[in-house]
């Protein structure tokens, strides 16, 4: 896929999010609605495909919205980029079943490599970077895979788009 059309998101997983796995919070429902505005704003600047690492939590969330925006926008595509095999095999069973389905609906899944090494989440991170053009980022500050994401888009000179946390 042009680099110039598709836009990957970074995102804190549950344990750095203030309500955690608490999807009924006020504040989560707020991301999920700033998330949607912010993919129909990226949708109208031309960009149809997307690009999910599908982590636990704000991952998840964003894969959600895009497929909700590809239901109204056929032409957007939704690519899974699963850092290695089993990536969700010790999760909770419900989400271990959201995040298959979720998968399962996606246009393309794209395996960074079959068995998990302790560097395996970055290259999933550097992967979707690579592919993209602009990084949407839900962002609250703290050190750590979101913010080396954020901070390796930059250095290739992706857009980069930041909803605070």
């Amino acid at each position: 896929m042009d680099p110039s059309v598709s836009c990957c998101f970074t995102g804190h997983r549950p344990a750095k999010l203030p309500w955690g796995t608490n999807e009924d919070d006020p504040r989560c429902y707020d991301l999920k609605q700033e998330l949607a505005a912010r993919l129909e704003g990226i949708y109208e600047a031309g960009y149809r495909h997307f690009i999910c690492g599908m982590a636990a939590g704000c991952d998840l969330y964003f894969a959600e919205a895009v497929l909700e925006l590809r239901r109204r926008c056929p032409e957007v595509t939704l690519e899974a980029a699963v850092p290695c095999d089993g990536q969700a095999d010790a999760w909770p069973m419900e989400l271990r079943e959201r995040y298959e389905a979720l998968v399962s609906a996606c246009d393309e899944v794209s395996y960074v490599q079959h068995a998990y090494t302790p560097g395996c989440m970055q290259r999933r991170n550097q992967y979707m970077v690579e592919r993209s053009s602009l990084l949407l980022a839900c962002y609250d500050g703290q050190p750590g895979g979101t913010m080396n994401t954020i901070l390796q888009a930059r250095r290739r000179g992706c857009r980069v788009i930041t909803i605070e946390i």
